[in-house]
């Protein structure tokens, strides 16, 4: 019966997914029936014959795109996250049809007629898919309740517990156990939840529990181990009579160096003439707040743990760590600018990076590159910090797009480590569309509470995980 249970919800999420592939098809297709029929009597149109090849790319470009940026996870992801993957879905999808509708009609004289009806057709698309996306979300929360969930903990794992509590919605923690209680005691509940979750188990432990579940049919979310993530990207290798994988663990390849550079300097150069008027006003702005410097310099450390000058508009008064000591920002810390509270927050003081990514001191996405004593303090508690120095610094990353500012930095570094280890173009572009997104969430701008605020400047050891 909760097998079945389960079912309905990827069903309800299907039909969610037909209905607005199907209403965006259709909006689209109105506006291109439309035009042929205005300008059919020109002579350069050849009626509606093209009419199923244009509708049927259409809707496989809205599908597949939308499905890559998440935007049909009805239920799973957040309404804000919802709403914006659909809509860059909608005006990317759009924006590809202008150029595909003046090849199929093979009349690039009509683009600016094309251009003005797809703008028009998209904010259209936006604001009717959007509105039926929240009812969407209301009805599956009401018809499928939050999964029961049953946690299996070693030690104390608040922090950990707490991201799964974040989405109450979804999940509920029914009921926490300790590894102290036995395997025998533990197994024998499993059937009544229905999910498990194994927070920072031993891999001993968490194997023979994972094992269990597997016999008895029940999904299982688990934390991994830096292991496991290095693990996950292995090849098979079918030479012998028994399963052999093989971690490559060169990072990236000297072709994949190669493009990703291209596409850094292409993207970061496009985008420094584009914002320039963007960059020119904010420039002007904190200058003339406090007559302080416009740009603000700091060491961190990228590929290979090479130092360089990071670049930031200033958003912070001039001398905000006077002492040397570096000082998390709070969640309301007087030292920011007037300035700084705009552009903070829409990460536009991060745009002066596009200079670092010219120069070659930084990728627009890998991970984030760090001070130079954040590195040293991590890299003492938790050695494999280093593991992301294989690969440049970005601008933004995989712990920028889902992680939060004030997430742990094992947290950030498992993140990074999955972004090493499945490295891709395509997976860049992805990343690239998550940060437009990220900037309608709040949680992802977080400031540190005072409390944390105070324990970070401390000399503290980082909680590490067992076995990692």
């Amino acid at each position: 019966m909760k097998k079945y249970r389960i079912q309905k919800r990827y069903i309800y999420r299907s039909l969610c997914t037909i209905l607005l592939s199907v209403l965006a098809t259709a909006m689209f297709l109105v506006v291109w029936f439309g035009f042929v029929h205005e300008n059919n009597h020109t002579g350069y149109l050849e009626g509606v014959g093209n009419l199923g090849m244009a509708t049927g790319i259409y809707l496989v470009l809205y599908y597949f795109f939308g499905k890559s940026i998440r935007a049909f996870k009805i239920g799973v992801d957040r309404k804000a996250n919802l709403l914006a993957s659909q809509v860059i879905t909608i005006f990317m999808i759009d924006f590809f049809e202008m150029f595909i509708s003046c090849a199929i009609t093979g009349q690039f004289r009509f683009f600016h007629l094309f251009f003005v009806r797809y703008i028009l057709l998209a904010f259209v698309q936006c604001f009717i898919i959007c509105l039926l996306i929240l009812p969407m979300v209301n009805v599956y929360r009401k018809l499928f309740k939050p999964q029961q969930v049953l946690e299996v903990y070693c030690d104390e794992s608040e922090e950990k517990t707490e991201f799964m509590n974040d989405r109450p919605d979804k999940y509920k923690i029914k009921k926490s156990v300790n590894i102290s209680e036995g395997l025998d005691k533990i197994c024998a509940i499993l059937p009544d939840y229905e999910a498990i979750l194994l927070n920072d188990l031993p891999s001993d432990f968490k194997n023979d529990i994972l094992k269990e579940c597997f016999r008895i049919g029940k999904r299982v979310y688990f934390t991994p181990k830096i292991s496991d993530i290095i693990g996950k990207h292995s090849e098979n290798i079918s030479l012998f009579d028994t399963p052999l994988y093989l971690c490559r663990n060169s990072a990236i390849t000297a072709s994949q160096r190669f493009v990703k550079r291209t596409f850094d300097i292409l993207l970061s150069g496009i985008a420094l003439i584009l914002l320039s008027p963007v960059l020119i006003i904010f420039a002007i702005a904190i200058k003339a707040e406090d007559g302080g410097p416009v740009f603000f310099k700091q060491d961190r450390v990228t590929i290979g743990g090479r130092v360089f000058s990071i670049l930031k508009f200033r958003s912070m008064i001039v001398d905000a760590e006077k002492d040397g000591r570096p000082h998390p920002a709070g969640e309301d810390d007087d030292r920011i600018t007037k300035v700084g509270r705009i552009i903070r927050p829409t990460r536009i003081d991060e745009l002066p990076q596009l200079i670092n990514i010219i120069k070659g001191d930084m990728s627009i996405v890998g991970p984030r590159p760090e001070r130079v004593e954040h590195v040293e303090k991590y890299t003492r508690d938790i050695p494999e910090f280093t593991f992301r120095l294989k690969v440049k610094g970005g601008l933004t990353g995989v712990a920028q797009v889902f992680g939060k500012y004030n997430t742990s930095p094992l947290s950030k570094l498992k993140m990074d480590m999955y972004y090493i280890t499945n490295y891709s173009l395509l997976l860049d572009l992805q990343i690239i569309f998550e940060t437009i997104k990220i900037l309608v969430q709040k949680e992802s701008t977080q400031g540190f509470s005072k409390e944390k605020q105070e324990e970070m400047e401390k000399a503290g050891q980082v909680v590490t995980d067992k076995d990692r």
